[in-house]
Order: structure tokens, then sequence, then C-alpha cells
């Protein structure tokens, strides 16, 4: 498959439709030094909340111009509430405006409202929704940020991952790309109904609708240096 697009990468530009019953395919070669995950030490951390303003309401804390930080991960937002504050073990929290995380690897999100889940005393997943939700990671093998938007980003801070799903198709509405999620890897651009993102690894899988009402597309850029002063798609 890769060198098939490599080939292509040398004639011209290209938008590439895979069929959806390749439902699974990966561009961009993973990194060989792949970076390792954080230790279990590490996802053990303090967890510092700071706030500038605390209002009880029952069992629900209410906070404004809040920021939440453990290790390599943070999340900040103009207002959150949540419930169990006392116990880390398996509570949520929901941020709203402004909502920014940051994650290892300058991995980053932001959107409008993020559901943030800890399980064992430390944050184990965020799940981000927008118009669209955003995702970008300064990337360590080439000189390029990549870059994502998705109606919905759930970032699983143990696998080091970010999936990204594009808005939900109304039953019996056509498919449309611009529902879909999207990628730029550095060198080229995806397009799916699903996509996964890996931190680490620094590349993306792209999956196809399984019903065949969205396809996988590539856009392949031949003159891309792998820099953030090439266009973007």
């Amino acid at each position: 498959m890769m060198r098939m697009l490599q080939r292509i990468a040398l004639l011209t530009p290209a938008l590439l439709v895979l069929n959806s019953a390749l439902a699974v395919t990966h561009i961009a070669a993973v990194n060989k030094g792949s970076i390792p995950a954080p230790s279990k030490d590490a996802r053990k951390l303090p967890i510092d909340v700071t706030s500038s303003k605390v209002d009880y309401k029952g069992d629900t804390v209410v906070f404004q111009d809040v920021v939440i930080t453990q290790g390599d991960t943070k999340v900040q937002a103009d207002h959150a509430h949540a419930t169990g504050l006392d116990n880390f073990d398996n509570s949520r929290w929901t941020f709203e405006g402004n909502v920014r995380i940051t994650g290892e690897q300058h991995g980053s999100l932001k959107s409008d409202l993020a559901v943030v889940e800890f399980k064992n005393k430390y944050i184990a997943k965020a799940t981000a929704t927008g118009n669209p939700a955003e995702f970008e990671q300064k990337r360590t093998d080439i000189d390029a940020t990549a870059r994502g938007r998705a109606h919905e980003i759930v970032y699983n801070v143990a696998d080091g991952t970010v999936r990204l799903v594009g808005a939900e198709i109304a039953p019996g509405a056509a498919h449309s790309g611009s529902d879909d999620a999207w990628v730029w890897d550095g060198h080229n651009s995806v397009s799916a109904p699903e996509l996964v993102y890996d931190i680490r690894a620094q590349h993306v899988q792209a999956t196809a609708d399984p019903e065949g009402k969205g396809q996988v597309h590539f856009q392949i850029n031949p003159n891309s240096g792998g820099t953030d002063t090439d266009k973007k798609p």
C-alpha cells in the first residue's frame, strides 16, 4: 500500500478514494523510534486543581477559570463542574468554554466542551466535542505539526491515542465529506468517518463506515517537505 502511494506521489497531487470495504488502512509510516508510554508512577502523580471561584451545590462542585494538572496532562476551561471531588478513583468532570487540554509529547486539544474521566486517581480519558474540536501535535521526526479536527475527539491517556469521530449522519441523509474527521500528518491529509492518531508512534489509522456510507479520502502532496510552511489542504 505504501509503495503504491509513493509512486503516485512522484507523479502529481492526487485524491484517493478507498472503497469502504477496506475498513482499516494506515498512512504515514510508524516512526522506528516510537516514544514509550509513561510509567505507572508518572500516571499517579498528584492532581493539582486551581480555580478563581469554587461554589458547592449539594454533591456538585462548580469552578470558574479552572485548571487541573497531573504530570504532562493539563485541562483548563472557563467553567467546570464535578461530583465526587474527594474521590478521584472514579469521577467525571465537565469543562465548558475555551477548553484546552495538553498531553504528552506536545499534543493538545481545544474544544467547546470536554468530559474528563478519572480512574484510580489519574486522568484516564478526555472526550472533547465542538464545532469542530481540534487536535495538534508538534512532531519529533520532522519539522511539522500534525493537526486534526472532528465533531468529537477522545484522548486516551494510557494508550496515548486520540480518536477523531465525524458528525453523526441523520437516517436517510446523504453523507458529506465535510462531516468527516480530518487529519494532516505533516505530509499528507486523510479524512474518514473515524480516525485514530497515535501520539507516540505519530501515525494515523483511518476507518471507513462499515455500512458503506462513508469512505476514506487521502490527499497526497508530492511537493511536501514535511514542514509547516507547506500548504495545508
